[in-house]
């Protein structure tokens, strides 16, 4: 609100309207200082109401639950003291233990230096390892003659300068030429080369076509119907049955390491879990579609300070926690196979399973994290405070993520534990005077009735601090359903989980899905791979025979979720 806006304030005799510079002066000319302080509270409060929407508009385009530094120290400083002694003394204990008021007493020097004056962003450097395609630009021809005697010049050299582009898919034809050798002087035994590689013996689809097949569909939402008319625009013309049936034989062949995935995935010491649902054909129910789910799976096992993520996707007929056909399993039936730990959210499907002793539940700090940014969007600042706290549980997260289980160990011990035990002083505190229907009551629920398994990352280095990982991984498979819709079949839905796992391992590992795939289908399909040497096959041992498939930079689904 400016002094060209209007005013209101409620005074002894009614209410004042007017311009605020004009209300201001008429008070203060009265002598009304008390209603003068509370007119100008009224506009901080506003004005703080309004800094906080912009900086919302501002960040409306962001894909995280992250709320920033500034935006804490905005809401913060706006916050008004409690009048309640108690909860007005866990409120200081918070935001000391969040370390807000210090970064913004930092901010504050900061501001007070000697401004440098800013440089404008470097170009990131053109990647090295793209092949380089000369495009030699000659001379006109009419500028050629030299102006002076009218001969014609010679090239001395070329200026050469880095320009990105791309050439366009090609669709070609492999002729695979066979060598065959024989000796002639003796006519001995004629020998031939191998039969190229394919993922059907004796079909006409190169495996690299396949594997690209299966990654424009399941991992970057493409369906056969629009592929099969890319084809189309590049020569090929291929009906979409047959591309249905590279897809069920390439499936077929990734079997034996979707079991494997499974199997690693239930003996990890770290297990998550995370479902989303998924639409299926069925002319039996008078929709013609019955809704079904698809679990993710992650397990984590570590070699040193590294992670080693595998990534594992089983189909449910039904949203239910046990498998109701036979050979399915639920999310109740997984638990029951395994001990140790296992991330969740606070689904009531696991209640039962955590009951067992031998299975240790622990909780998903970003589903708290995220209620309490839901009450912050809604427009109660009270939620910046917690929001302040696990701020700075995450910053000590990001701090040693590469560090050893005993040196994460000992670093949440030491710091995150103070900040976690003053998180939850707030939230008793606050619980009794909090209606529980409210967004601030429901989230301040969550973190009471669930602290147990939210606090248990701070007593062990290999517990994350949430279910991330599975959740991430989800964001492919939601995006490529909006494009596909429905599954076809049960069949077809199981077909799209073993493909889902391969390409959830090359998506931890970080390794290309189409070069991986165009390796493996093929030993694969012509069964050339014993048992004991499968588990080499998985994505996270494979990239290190092929530095040249692993993928550089961040994760963008990581930046997203």
């Amino acid at each position: 609100m400016n002094s060209a806006q209007a005013a209101d304030t409620e005074t002894n005799k009614g209410q004042r309207r007017g311009p605020v510079l004009k209300v201001l002066g008429e008070l203060l000319a009265e002598g009304r200082t008390e209603e003068v302080v509370a007119l100008v509270a009224k506009l901080v409060s506003r004005n703080s109401e309004l800094e906080r929407l912009l900086a919302n508009a501002k960040s409306s385009g962001k894909k995280n639950e992250g709320v920033s530094t500034a935006q804490l120290v905005l809401l913060l400083g706006g916050l008004a003291p409690e009048s309640n002694a108690t909860l007005a003394d866990v409120d200081a204990k918070l935001r000391a233990s969040s370390g807000i008021d210090e970064k913004q007493r930092q901010d504050e020097l900061a501001a007070a230096a000697p401004k440098r004056k800013r440089e404008a962003p470097a170009r990131r450097p053109i990647p090295e390892g793209l092949r380089r395609v000369e495009n030699v630009i000659q001379v006109p021809a009419e500028e050629r003659p030299c102006p002076l005697c009218g001969g014609e010049r010679e090239c001395i050299g070329h200026d050469v300068s880095a320009v990105i582009d791309m050439l366009p898919a090609e669709v070609i034809i492999r002729l695979d030429k066979r060598e065959k050798l024989a000796c002639r002087p003796c006519e001995g035994e004629l020998v031939r080369a191998p039969l190229g590689d394919k993922v059907v013996p004796g079909g006409k689809m190169g495996t690299t076509l396949v594997a690209q097949l299966l990654v424009d569909k399941y991992y970057d939402g493409l369906p056969l119907s629009r592929q099969m008319e890319r084809f189309e625009r590049l020569g090929l013309e291929v009906a979409i049955s047959t591309l249905a049936d590279q897809v069920g034989w390439a499936a077929e062949a990734l079997q034996p390491l979707w079991r494997l995935a499974k199997a690693q995935v239930l003996r990890a010491p770290v297990m998550h879990l995370d479902g989303t649902s998924l639409s299926v054909l069925d002319k039996d129910v008078a929709s013609g579609i019955r809704l079904g789910s698809l679990w993710g799976y992650v397990g984590t096992d570590f070699r040193g300070a590294e992670k080693v993520h595998t990534a594992l996707y089983l189909y449910n007929s039904t949203g239910k926690k046990n498998g109701q056909r036979e050979g399915e399993l639920g999310p109740e039936d997984v638990l029951n196979l395994r001990t140790g730990y296992a991330v969740a959210d606070a689904s009531g499907l696991f209640d039962a399973s955590f009951k067992r002793k031998e299975l240790i539940e622990c909780g998903c700090n970003m589903h708290s994290r995220r209620r309490l940014t839901e009450c912050l969007d809604a427009g109660d600042t009270r939620a910046a405070l917690p929001l302040a706290a696990y701020k700075k549980l995450y910053d000590i997260e990001k701090e040693f993520k590469d560090s050893s289980v005993e040196e994460r160990r000992l670093a949440r011990q030491a710091r995150s534990k103070p900040v976690f035990d003053d998180l939850m002083a707030w939230v008793l505190a606050h619980r009794p005077y909090e209606p529980p229907a409210t967004g601030m009551g429901k989230a301040i629920g969550y973190l009471y009735n669930h602290r147990a398994a939210l606090r248990r990352f701070l007593d062990d280095g290999v517990i994350p601090i949430d279910n991330g990982v599975v959740e991430r991984l989800h964001v492919r498979t939601a995006l490529t359903r909006k494009n596909f819709l429905f599954a076809g079949s049960d069949a077809g839905a199981e077909r799209a989980a073993v493909v889902y796992t391969v390409l959830g391992c090359c998506k931890l590992a970080k390794v290309d899905p189409v070069k991986y795939l165009a390796d493996v289908l093929p030993r694969l399909a012509t069964r050339r791979v014993r048992l004991c040497d499968m588990p080499a096959l998985l994505p996270a041992t494979w990239k290190a025979g092929h530095p040249e498939a692993v993928l550089p930079g961040v994760d963008a689904d990581a930046k997203a979720a």
